[in-house]
Formats: structure tokens, sequence, C-alpha cells
């Protein structure tokens, strides 16, 4: 399955459209992708799209602050180096979030990267919990900072779609003591499926039973299962009793599911 989530890509989309395409769509990528990864555990991977956020953050700051970039295809050299370009610019040429302490953020997003062992062997701590919480906030605030300058938000109102879209992956889906809830109630149970599947990369059949809280088991594997198989939305392994989500499933979650739960929950808490 894909780290990305395309419901929520389109999201964001909305809110940061004064950024240029070549720049907007690599940043919400690599943004969400740190978040993706994060909430998975996976931390040194969290730290590697850190690294290219930086990147596409620091490009697309050079062209809206000089008018030239280093191109995509050129490596950046010097990375603090070029950040300090940005901070001796004259005032004329953009606010000081810009010019200032987003670059000094990217320095410090980017020297973790190089320095605390992600991707890398030489760095004197490993990749862990703690500084993926601190690459994942400051990416937060950068977001944060971007919404509120390109799309005219105060800080708090733009907090508040990042804290929707983005901090966390499925709020539809509750863990509790081992076990994993539907929090939404509107859903059928093939949809209770795909979700549920699209949270947990395989998930145990008699697991999935418990889960949905299906009073009939065999019922459940003739009427919701192996048809949701024959679709090609999962692979129902009768043998391994497992389930496992489809790429078509994945894009069936995140195009209907996800995407029309994350709209109509992002438009009430505004309109709140």
């Amino acid at each position: 399955m894909g780290v990305m989530n395309t419901g929520k890509n389109k999201l964001l989309e909305p809110y940061l459209q004064q950024i240029p395409a070549e720049f907007r769509v690599r940043i919400i990528e690599e943004y969400l992708r740190i978040k993706f990864r994060y909430q998975k555990g996976e931390y040194d991977s969290s730290g590697l799209s850190c690294g290219k956020f930086c990147e596409d953050i620091l490009r697309f700051l050079q062209f809206n602050l000089t008018g030239s970039f280093t191109d995509f295809k050129d490596d950046i050299s010097n990375f603090a180096g070029q950040c300090d370009k940005l901070l001796k610019l004259p005032k004329s040429n953009g606010n000081d979030s810009l010019r200032i302490i987003i670059p000094r953020a990217l320095t410090l997003l980017y020297t973790m990267r190089n320095k605390r062992n992600i991707g890398h062997s030489g760095g004197d701590v490993e990749a862990n919990q703690i500084d993926s919480i601190v690459i994942g906030r400051i990416s937060d605030w950068i977001i944060c900072e971007f919404i509120r300058i390109f799309h005219n938000k105060s800080l708090e109102e733009a907090q508040q779609i990042v804290d929707l879209i983005s901090t966390r992956s499925l709020p539809d889906v509750w863990e509790v003591n081992g076990k994993k809830r539907v929090l939404l109630t509107n859903l059928s149970t093939k949809d209770k499926v795909l979700l549920l599947s699209y949270d947990e990369p395989s998930i145990l059949t008699e697991d999935m039973i418990s889960w949905i809280e299906y009073a009939n088991a065999s019922e459940f594997r003739s009427k919701v299962l192996i048809p949701l198989h024959k679709s090609g939305l999962i692979e129902y392994d009768q043998g391994l009793k497992m389930i496992i989500l489809s790429p078509k499933g994945c894009k069936e979650v995140e195009e209907r599911i996800i995407s029309v739960g994350d709209h109509q929950l992002l438009n009430a808490e505004i309109a709140n």
C-alpha cells in the first residue's frame, strides 16, 4: 500500500493555491509522508521525508524571495549556507517568517536529518520517536505559516486546518484495549472492513469480526469478505484467515470513505 492519502492531499491543496504547483505538490506530498510514516512508527523513513520536505521548502523560498531557485534536478550543496543567504536578504524581499524564521527552522530540521543517524550510519542517536515528534511539529508549524501567509488565515485557523487534515491518519478509527473501532456510524459493514484494513496492513479474520462486532461469522465471510475479495478490493486468504487491502481498495478508501468524512469534519469544525 502506498503512503499517500490522496483525500487529505486534496484537502490541503486549496489552502496553498498561491504557491506555484511545481512546489506545492512536492511540499504537500513530503509533508504528508512525514506524518504518515511517524504514525506508522517508521521514524527513520519519517526523517528521510523530512530531508526532501526541507529541500522543497527551500527551493520555494528561494523562488518566492529572489525569483530564482536551485533546479529540482540539481543537488543543494551546503544547505545551511543556502538558508543563511535568505537571512541576509533585505526586508523588502519578503516578510520575516519567509526570510528568517522558516529558513532557521529548516536548518534545524535538516541538521537533525543529517546528524541523528537517519538514513545512514554515523549519527550518535538512532532514529527515534522523540526526534520524529520534533520533526513533525516543526513541519506542522511551517505548513501553518504558509496557510497563514498565503491563504490569509489566522495562525489559530491554520493550526485547526492542519490538525484536522494531517496530525492523525484516521480520526474515524479508535484503538482501545488492543481492539479497533470504527467511529463513523453511517458506514456499511463492507466500508468498515475497508477502513480498518487501510489502518492495519493485515488483519486476522477473527479480529476483524471482533472489531466490527458482527454476530454471525459465517455470514460475515460469505456476505462481506468474499464479495469484497471478488471485487478486488481486498485479498481474503481463507487458508491463512487473513485480510489484506488491495491497491484498488486503498484508492476506494482514500477517494470515497476518508475524503468524504474529512470534508464533513473540516466543514463542521470551521463553521464553528
